[in-house]
């Protein structure tokens, strides 16, 4: 079971966790013990609420598919407990992080220096290319 939050648990038939061979350098035991992770979340047939559904599916997240598949690699630690352990804290945390209320942008007006910096370097710019015409002689 891995809680999200007071309300919402995934129950462990909706992970998927398959172990593979990391990448990378580490010496002849990496090439022969799987101990690196890859975790597989489907967000469609999951047990999360329409809302979380709908949060997560409007993420550009690269690690979920268009599909609606959310694919976890861990594989920075040496142990496979510890990999697994990651892969889920990360999947908890992209769920956590796409239901979070986002903070409304309040735009804002540019500072009366900066307006007057922005016409003094265009000013600038504009004498320089003027004096890049042919010379008259």
């Amino acid at each position: 079971m891995l809680k999200i939050s007071n309300a919402v648990e995934l129950a462990d038939w909706e992970i998927q966790v398959t172990q593979i061979r990391a990448q990378g350098a580490g010496g002849q035991n990496v090439n022969k013990v799987a101990t690196a992770v890859h975790l597989r979340f489907d967000i469609l047939h999951s047990t999360l609420p329409p809302f979380y559904k709908e949060r997560l599916m409007a993420l550009s997240d690269q690690r979920i598919s268009k599909d609606g598949i959310v694919v976890i690699k861990a594989q920075s630690f040496r142990t496979l407990e510890q990999n697994k352990e990651d892969a889920l804290e990360r999947l908890k945390e992209l769920i956590q992080n796409a239901v979070k209320p986002q903070k409304a942008r309040r735009p804002t007006r540019p500072t009366k220096g900066s307006q007057r910096r922005r016409v003094d370097r265009k000013t600038q710019k504009g004498k320089i290319k003027a004096l890049r015409g042919k010379v008259k002689a």
